[in-house]
């Protein structure tokens, strides 16, 4: 089966070649390359396997871009373009008829390969000629796409032709994914960000082969997502943020056109509305459903625990189907996040009720409910998703109902951590998190948990202590490039001191993307020509 999916590549491949160039009558070009080495040094995360055939492919003027009519895989080929286009300022064009002095190809194809029954997986066969990607889902190549935005070096080959050459090294690439759950959360509660931020994390996070963005929208400080049949949400409980800035929400139209974007990068939005506690922005807005016993005000400070739901009462569950009901309509994905930690105040009895409740309310909608791992403890279905966070005990009560586990532990995995004493922003409630410490751990394997339980890992990212897209990258970066690997790398494939160097070779694209990365001295970080980023304390 392997081989007759390569064969019909190499023919599609040879035919547009043909085409392209038999009324020329020219003889084909030689480009003596230099020997070269197809290894990971600039690739995140690490590939499964790589075998080297040390040639080179020119990347030129004279190189076109082919896809299946399947469906996606044009739309993969256009976005590749593009991003060649950015990089380098070539214009490689895709899927035209005829192109004069065509001589390399990069084809996307839709392959029947068992070899490749993951939905994210994919394969490169990369010689002086051609770069062909086979993969059974338009998913699939778009990660392999990535892979290919990487192995483009930042500088052309000036010595090899009268005109730029970007030469990719030779050889075969197989790959999948390790979790089919490789995501970061964003709190756009505590302080709101745009939707313009949002869609660049979505490219960093879509670079290093994500596919996960959960949206934290709402919280004590803030209510940001638009609920039409409860205006009031937003009008009051949207006002305000941390620090009492001017908050922000997003229409509905707005979060369609994050989750339009984040789906163009075959990225998944999660939403979360968190409740029963974290409640206080809605129980402001709506004083009928608040159960402190306290009268509720905007909120502007950091503390957690205070707020709760009036769980017991009926019409809350009739608000609560509206909202769930508004937001799942504009959300395509399968998941819909509840929140359910730190509900300090409410009554484990209530808590359990409402949880149980909600869970209905969730599938009503077509929704898979994810929550915390305090939600471990109701009786709830085992196609429900435990975050683990804090409490192993709770993960552990989850994976004896069935249900499975997204592994965010806040000790390793929280992007809001400071690095050590002397970060600009963070806390260290859990831990300080160096950028070593983000990378060496193993989630397959962290507190007793069984690697068959796992969902995929998470990073979340709380922004108590950030207001903008620059602090936000701060934290992010560079520990969500390590998640990353976390993520979809074996453990086989994960080594600190030669991930590091890999990690090192990343300043560049992170330059490229204007990103205000936190450079860790623990990292060599590679020269730039976009900028100069001054080493800190780590």
């Amino acid at each position: 089966m392997k081989n007759s999916t390569v064969l019909k590549s190499l023919f599609v491949f040879l035919t547009i070649l043909v085409f392209a160039t038999c009324k020329e009558e020219k003889k084909k070009r030689v480009i003596e390359f230099p020997e070269t080495d197809l290894t990971a040094e600039n690739l995140i995360p690490k590939p499964l396997k790589m075998i080297p055939t040390n040639g080179g492919f020119a990347l030129d003027q004279f190189t076109a871009i082919y896809t299946s009519e399947a469906a996606g895989f044009e739309e993969v080929g256009s976005f590749l373009a593009k991003k060649i286009k950015s990089k380098t300022e070539l214009d490689v064009q895709v899927n035209i008829d005829e192109i004069p002095n065509l001589e390399t190809v990069i084809y996307i194809n839709q392959s029947d390969s068992l070899e490749l029954n993951a939905p994210e997986a994919y394969q490169l066969y990369i010689t002086q000629d051609s770069v062909i990607l086979n993969s059974n889902t338009a998913e699939g190549a778009f990660r392999g796409i990535q892979t290919i935005r990487q192995l483009i070096p930042e500088a052309s080959s000036d010595s090899l032709a009268t005109y730029p050459i970007w030469t990719i090294p030779t050889g075969k690439i197989i790959d999948s994914p390790q979790f089919e759950y490789r995501g970061s959360m964003l709190d756009v509660a505590r302080h709101f960000f745009s939707v313009e931020d949002v869609k660049k994390y979505i490219d960093l996070l879509a670079y290093y082969k994500y596919n996960v963005l959960h949206l934290h929208l709402t919280d004590d400080q803030g209510w940001r997502i638009e609920i039409k049949s409860w205006p009031l949400l937003t009008e009051i409980g949207g006002s305000t943020e941390v620090g009492g800035e001017g908050g922000g929400f997003y229409t509905q139209e707005e979060y369609k056109d994050i989750v339009a974007y984040a789906a163009e990068r075959h990225v998944l939005i999660v939403p979360e509305v968190d409740m029963p506690g974290h409640t206080n922005a809605a129980s402001v807005a709506y004083p009928i459903f608040n159960g402190n016993g306290k009268k509720p005000e905007l909120y502007e400070g950091t503390q957690v625990g205070k707020s709760t739901f009036a769980t017991r009462k009926d019409t809350l569950y009739s608000f609560l189907d509206d909202v769930i009901g508004e937001i799942a309509a504009i959300t395509p994905g399968p998941y819909f996040h509840i929140g359910g930690d730190e509900s300090h105040v409410t009554k484990k009895k209530d808590y359990i009720y409402f949880v149980e409740r909600v869970e209905k309310l969730v599938q009503k909608h077509g929704k898979r409910m994810i929550g915390w791992d305090e939600i471990g403890q109701a009786d709830i279905d085992s196609s429900s998703v435990s975050q683990f966070w804090a409490s192993k005990k709770n993960a552990m009560d989850a994976i004896a109902k069935g249900m499975k586990i997204i592994m965010s532990p806040a000790k390793k995995a929280y992007l809001d951590m400071e690095y050590d004493t002397l970060s600009k922003h963070g806390l260290h409630w859990a831990a300080y998190i160096p950028t070593d410490t983000a990378y060496i751990w193993t989630p397959e394997t962290y507190e007793g948990i069984p690697m068959e339980s796992i969902l995929g890992i998470e990073a979340p990212l709380w922004s108590e202590t950030i207001s903008d897209i620059g602090e936000l990258e701060y934290l992010a970066f560079p520990r969500a490039i390590g998640y990353s690997e976390l993520s979809w790398s074996t453990p086989e494939n994960r080594n600190w001191e030669e991930y590091k160097i890999r990690l090192a070779n990343q300043a560049p694209f992170l330059d490229r993307m204007n990103v205000k990365y936190y450079a860790s001295p623990l990292i060599d970080w590679k020269k730039s020509k976009y900028s100069y980023k001054e080493i800190e304390k780590d």
